[in-house]
């Protein structure tokens, strides 16, 4: 069947990107803003992706369903979209990209395929995707993984890691706990300095033995902080999957913890929009973060 329509659930950072991606190559790309943020409106809006209104209407154009949202909210959507599948008896290509560990993606993949649709598990690594870039990645895994291959030809590097469905989540869980547990670990380590008094110090040895580490911190603390409540979930989600794997589930669980600490600042609380309009320096941040109870 060959692929026209493209839906996205949910049209934020990450899915208006992927949208407008997808409609620089010719596909219509739909979605449903019902009960979403006017954020989330205006960027659907930016990209060109259609609101059809309802999941009815969503289910009975689209080819295939791309649910890119927070982790929290990733088997809500694969409910709601499963009853009206089954309710309409629509056969469709449901693909699961969000930071998920991999026991999460096969529920979902289980709840899809009983609805009667095709499931595939994703896991998208690198930024939000733009036109003619090719530094966003969808790793896929799954029966249906070899179908959603098809949009490699409208823009999408896709890559195929098996057709087991949780692998490809697998892949995104061990990734994220390197990259984003690392900046963890780095905004805790710069508060604690602060906090005790011995910054200046640290960041002189820094200089001299971790230089290329002081530097990714300084571009990585940052640029986490706006996105610190995203990153909430997805820890949380990195901590199941160790913990499935027989490993301590403490080290991400404490990474959520910091990470929602941050996202409860008046720091962590600066809309994206207005926070990429100001540069903030690694010593702002760390003196922001740091004076907080």
């Amino acid at each position: 069947m060959p692929i026209e329509t493209i839906a996205i659930m949910m049209p934020g950072d990450m899915g208006h990107s992927v949208g407008a991606a997808l409609r620089a190559k010719g596909l219509r790309v739909v979605t449903c803003l019902d009960g979403r943020s006017e954020r989330t409106r205006a960027l659907a809006a930016k990209a060109g992706i259609e609101d059809l209104g309802d999941d009815a209407a969503l289910v009975a154009t689209a080819d295939v369903l791309l649910s890119i949202l927070v982790p929290a909210e990733a088997e809500t959507l694969a409910q709601r979209i499963a009853a009206v599948v089954r309710a309409a008896g629509r056969d469709l290509i449901y693909v699961d990209c969000n930071a998920i560990a991999p026991a999460t993606a096969r529920r979902i993949g289980a709840l899809i395929e009983a609805a009667g649709a095709r499931f595939v598990d994703a896991g998208i690594i690198g930024p939000p995707p733009r036109p003619g870039a090719t530094n966003t990645r969808f790793y896929a895994s799954g029966a249906g993984a070899g179908e959603l291959a098809a949009l490699r030809d409208f823009g999408l590097d896709i890559r195929t890691v098996s057709e087991r469905a949780g692998d490809a989540s697998a892949v995104k869980m061990c990734y994220a706990a390197l990259t984003k547990g690392t900046t963890a670990i780095m905004a805790e380590l710069k508060i604690a300095a602060a906090r005790l008094g011995v910054s200046e110090a640290l960041d002189a040895e820094l200089a001299l033995s971790q230089a290329a580490m002081l530097e990714r911190m300084q571009r990585t603390v940052p640029a986490m902080v706006p996105k610190a409540h995203r990153w909430v979930g997805e820890m949380e989600q990195i901590a199941r999957t160790f913990a499935d794997a027989g490993l301590t589930p403490s080290i991400f669980e404490g990474a959520a913890t910091l990470y929602a600490s941050i996202a409860d600042t008046p720091l962590g609380q600066i809309p994206p929009e207005e926070w990429a309009s100001g540069r903030r320096s690694l010593e702002q941040v760390i003196s922001a973060l740091a004076s907080k109870p």
